[in-house]
């Protein structure tokens, strides 16, 4: 069985292949079988009798040129339907009883039902099978019911139904397999966004790391080094922070590269992502370096954890909110930091009295700038060239919220986040 199946779908390859040469086998078959039944009598007494009449040459000549015309029926299949309709009914005024010419109509009327639209395979089909039967009818020597009259009927009528069967399952296939290479396409292309959305959190959690803890370590290292000499303890002090800070910095590290490790990964962080319930630590480093940082949570976002999405997001918005303060606010800055849980939203407030001079701190300078410009970024570039207010945007618009960060009127700056804490941000699904 399966040789056979093998052989016909090499055959039917081939034929799609070869149109032409399919069709010319195709009108030869036709051609034989008009040619074998026109020595068939139809009309004796004891039924169909084989070899008792021989077609006339013209009779001969008509299925030739109807056969040949078979060889062109799909490039185009309305010609050859009217040209074998045509030889049809000259053999059927030519000749009686006639040979069976209409053979290479009903080939040429299924090819226009299977090429053409319904409505026309209908209004063409109907039109062929009642102007061959009607002359069939007036023109047979016997009664106008006979065997041979109502067999044209059948068999156009046939043809036009075969044809358009033919092209409906045509059409639902091509729409199955349509929809089927759209719903891959569909499939691979969320497949790269997710990528692509992944990559740009873990650059968002890497910058938010990076920033914070490298900038901490360059302004204590500064400390250190300015006052070694005539204070080696508050010296001894700042290189202390100094290793806390990076140690700190290699344990967010690898846990945001063990993202990327592959799943059950023994050596993958288990530990969880940090939060609200992390803030405390994380102002204490900011204290350490020498920014002043006052804090204030309602008693309900005291009460009340964020869901996780939220919950980083927020951690992380604070985190680069200070640390653009303590790269941009000047030796003498403060800053104030507000979580408010109202509704169904938190609200995170940041805010410094910084002159955003950008001058040394603590007689260092704070080194390589995220945000390239001096000073506080500008709100109205996407984070000065830098990539922390845009990582900041990006963390609050992926859960919905809203983003304010510009310069306060008398001095300093002012970065305010409105994040919704609903079952979208509960799930996690945008974090």
């Amino acid at each position: 069985m399966s040789r056979i199946e093998s052989a016909y779908t090499r055959t039917r390859s081939w034929a799609r292949a070869h149109p032409l040469a399919s069709d010319g086998a195709l009108a030869a078959a036709v051609l034989a079988c008009m040619i074998f039944g026109s020595f068939t009598d139809h009309g004796s007494p004891e039924g169909p009798t084989f070899g008792t009449r021989t077609p006339d040459p013209v009779s001969v000549l008509l299925m030739v040129l109807s056969g040949a015309a078979l060889v062109f029926r799909r490039r185009a299949p309305m010609p050859v339907l009217f040209c074998t309709a045509g030889l049809t009914l000259l053999e059927l005024l030519l000749a009686q009883p006639p040979a069976p010419l209409v053979l290479s109509a009903v080939i040429a009327l299924y090819t226009v039902g299977s090429r053409t639209d319904r409505p026309t395979t209908w209004r063409v089909g109907v039109a062929t099978m009642s102007v061959l039967t009607a002359v069939a009818m007036i023109l047979s020597p016997g009664p106008w019911y006979a065997q041979e009259n109502l067999s044209i009927f059948a068999w156009t009528g046939m043809a036009s139904a075969a044809g358009d069967a033919v092209r409906s399952r045509r059409a639902f296939v091509g729409a199955i397999r349509e929809r089927a290479e759209r719903a891959e396409r569909t499939r691979e292309e969320e497949a790269r966004r997710r990528v692509a959305e992944e990559r740009l959190r873990i650059a968002r959690d890497l910058h938010d790391v990076v920033a914070h803890h490298i900038a901490l370590v360059n302004v204590q290292a500064g400390v250190a080094s300015h006052v070694m000499d005539k204070r080696p303890d508050q010296a001894k002090e700042a290189l202390a922070h100094v290793r806390e800070a990076g140690r700190s910095a290699l344990s967010e590290l690898r846990a945001t590269v063990g993202l990327l490790r592959q799943s059950g990964d023994p050596a993958a962080p288990t530990e969880p992502a940090p939060g609200l319930a992390h803030l405390d630590r994380l102002l204490d480093t900011f204290r350490n370096a020498g920014l002043p940082v006052e804090f204030a949570m309602n008693g309900r976002a005291h009460a009340q954890r964020l869901p996780a999405a939220a919950d980083l997001a927020a951690y992380r918005i604070i985190q680069e909110a200070l640390t653009n303060v303590r790269k941009h606010g000047g030796p003498t800055a403060r800053a104030e930091v507000s979580v408010v849980h109202l509704g169904a939203t938190v609200e995170i407030t940041v805010l410094d009295n910084g002159g955003g001079t950008g001058a040394p701190v603590n007689g260092t300078d704070t080194g390589a700038d995220t945000d390239a410009d001096p000073g506080h970024p500008d709100p109205g570039e996407p984070d000065g060239g830098g990539h922390g207010l845009i990582g900041m945007r990006e963390r609050v618009t992926a859960l919905g919220g809203t983003l304010t960060a510009a310069p306060r009127y008398g001095g300093g700056f002012r970065t305010q986040a409105i994040l919704p804490v609903n079952d979208r941000t509960r799930q996690g699904k945008n974090a």
